[in-house]
């Protein structure tokens, strides 16, 4: 079967692995559609097309480049005309204008479509939105939810299409892999945060806790965004700007290293009235490079983490509260068999359920399911091309 896919993210690099073991399946023909580059605020992420074995990959230019909702590809009738796909899979929330316009163009041609979605608070859109969302509810033939909470709204909003429920990418198990951690000096606990820098993200949490520990410490904290001089203030105002290190945005290739200096990584997330957790990447990462992980209760983290004592890979605090933070953080610090026990169970539990692999074969089940081509079995290996 042929197979369109089409996907923003796709400009970083860790990502193309997940189409690379895409492809390795015999009935998979794949071809993928990407930006040239991807604005995020003030940052330009430039497609690197590094892992491509198996599969096309396109270029094409995209309108309104940085919005969110309004961007789509106004050449991609050109590769839905000609190549005639079995399958278009947008990879964009259905409210999306590029969602639309691709559902629009597999119907016109034949194709079955699927769409992607992270969404997991119940919202009713603003025109023009709402009509995308509607539109896409309507005329998709299944959609992927990145979580069991997505996949209720979609249900509230009454999608009726067949959906499954797997991530939009899984991790390089290769590249993000265990390593011996370099020996910080005099002691001192390196608390690791990674991601954007947005009031949503709990950062300012994670510094009133630390601010009540005892015991010599360093945070670091990977990624950019609006909140940064914000939170340089508040780290100053508590007493602490000299134990906490902001390292700006790193490149995804270079994040396992960084990964490896941690004794934990914390995820603070804040659930808003528009937003809660809606996976946690970064945890899934630490994870498999043998990192113990901390996160709040918000959304989706809880079950990332793994919510059975025997596959916890960390802890979880309720959102918001410094203190229970400050005193998980405390219990970690005290008992390295805590963490060398939780690092294990993580690693074992993001092996099982969050490689590029896993999801690739999830992926590809939906693909068969969707047209009926169950030729060779739900889970069977696939043949290196």
């Amino acid at each position: 079967m042929r197979v369109l896919y089409i996907s923003k993210a796709l400009v970083v690099a860790t990502y193309q692995r997940k189409l690379e073991e895409i492809a390795k399946y015999p009935d998979v023909e794949l071809r993928a559609v990407v930006p040239h580059f991807w604005r995020e605020g003030e940052h330009r992420q430039e497609l690197d097309p590094r892992y491509t074995r198996g599969y096309e990959l396109v270029a094409e230019h995209m309108r309104f480049n940085g919005h969110y909702h309004m961007h789509y590809y106004p050449g991609l009738h050109r590769h839905v005309r000609a190549w005639r796909p079995d399958v278009v899979h947008v990879d964009e929330e259905p409210y999306n204008f590029a969602t639309a316009h691709a559902i629009w163009l597999a119907r016109r041609f034949g194709a079955r479509a699927i769409f992607f979605a992270w969404q997991n608070i119940y919202r009713v859109y603003p025109p023009p939105f709402y009509f995308f969302e509607l539109y896409s509810l309507l005329r998709s033939h299944a959609a992927q939810a990145g979580t069991r909470q997505a996949q209720e709204v979609l249900r509230r909003k009454r999608y009726s299409s067949p959906s499954a429920v797997f991530p939009q990418f899984g991790v390089d198990a290769a590249l993000f892999a265990p390593a011996p951690r370099p020996q910080a000096p005099s002691g001192v606990f390196r608390i690791g945060y990674v991601g954007r820098l947005v009031p949503a993200k709990g950062v300012h949490v994670l510094l009133r806790a630390v601010s009540r520990l005892d015991f010599p410490y360093a945070v670091e904290i990977f990624g950019a965004g609006p909140a940064e001089t914000a939170l340089r203030a508040r780290a100053a105002a508590l007493g602490i700007e000299d134990r906490v290190n902001f390292r700006g945005h790193v490149d995804s290739d270079t994040m396992p290293d960084r990964y490896r200096e941690l004794d934990v990584c914390v995820l603070p997330s804040l659930t808003t009235p528009q937003w809660k957790e809606q996976f946690g990447r970064a945890l899934v990462e630490a994870m498999v490079c043998g990192v113990p992980v901390v996160g709040s209760d918000s959304g989706e983290i809880p079950e990332v983490i793994g919510s059975a004592a025997a596959e916890q890979g960390g802890l979880t605090f309720p959102e918001g509260d410094a203190g229970a933070l400050a005193e998980t953080l405390e219990r970690l610090h005290a008992d390295p068999a805590l963490r060398e026990r939780l690092a294990g169970q993580g690693r074992r539990r993001a092996l099982a359920e969050y490689t590029q692999e896993e999801v690739a074969s999830r992926t590809v089940l939906m693909y068969r399911q969707l047209t009926g081509g169950l030729l060779y079995g739900a889970r069977n290996p696939p043949s290196e091309r």
